[in-house]
């Protein structure tokens, strides 16, 4: 493939990647605060679009949703906190969805493990950082989004990679309301991790069914 076929044919997810990567730059500016909210949702608003483009499908399209419910929760989580984890919360049922309705059919013990912890740890963890139920019901809807990803046939080194990145990220959210209140680690971390984790989502799904297309 040409070099320049990312732009040519990709110009979406190129500027998905401008967008997203960028924001962690400026993401503390003094920038005005509604450039800033626009800013932060391009990044996964400009994956929806892509996934919407790129392929045909129904499974496409789903993905596309749960991208546009992510952008959707990255701007209300800076106006209104519960209506933003409300939206990654449908986000994590539209993926759970799609995941399960593209299981893998032989699973290793380690990843029955595997799920099996995602599913059970991450509200458990989420719990231990914030004392908080709403917070673990949001957590056990992460973990099983990551779960099903982790067991799908989608690449695991991709989706399932992605999903987990996504869990690190909002545990480190969580850890940054009390236990690592005082530390830089999860304001370097955050961003890169949920950002990278959907790209890498996004990509690995479409990327499949462009493939099984093919």
């Amino acid at each position: 493939m040409p070099k320049r076929a990312l732009i040519e044919q990709r110009p979406w997810l190129l500027a998905s990647l401008v967008a997203g990567i960028s924001f962690f730059f400026v993401k503390d500016s003094y920038l005005p605060g509604l450039y800033l909210i626009a800013w932060k949702g391009a990044g996964v608003a400009l994956l929806a679009v892509w996934a919407f483009v790129r392929h045909p499908g129904a499974d496409a399209r789903q993905i596309g949703v749960v991208m546009a419910f992510g952008a959707l929760g990255d701007v209300l989580l800076e106006t209104y906190q519960i209506a933003g984890a409300g939206a990654f919360l449908l986000g994590h049922l539209v993926a759970i969805q799609l995941y399960l309705r593209h299981r893998r059919e032989v699973l290793s013990p380690s990843q029955r493990m595997a799920a099996v912890a995602l599913l059970l740890l991450t509200p458990l963890l989420a719990w231990q950082l914030t004392a908080s139920w709403g917070v673990a019901v949001y957590a056990l809807a992460l973990g099983a989004m990551a779960a099903s990803a982790w067991t799908s046939s989608f690449p695991r080194y991709r989706v399932g990679l992605g999903a987990v990145m996504f869990v690190a990220s909002d545990l480190l959210i969580f850890a940054h309301m009390g236990t690592l209140a005082s530390s830089p680690l999860p304001g370097l971390l955050i961003w890169p991790l949920y950002y990278f984790g959907q790209f890498l989502i996004c990509v690995g799904v479409i990327g499949e069914l462009l493939t099984r297309k093919a």
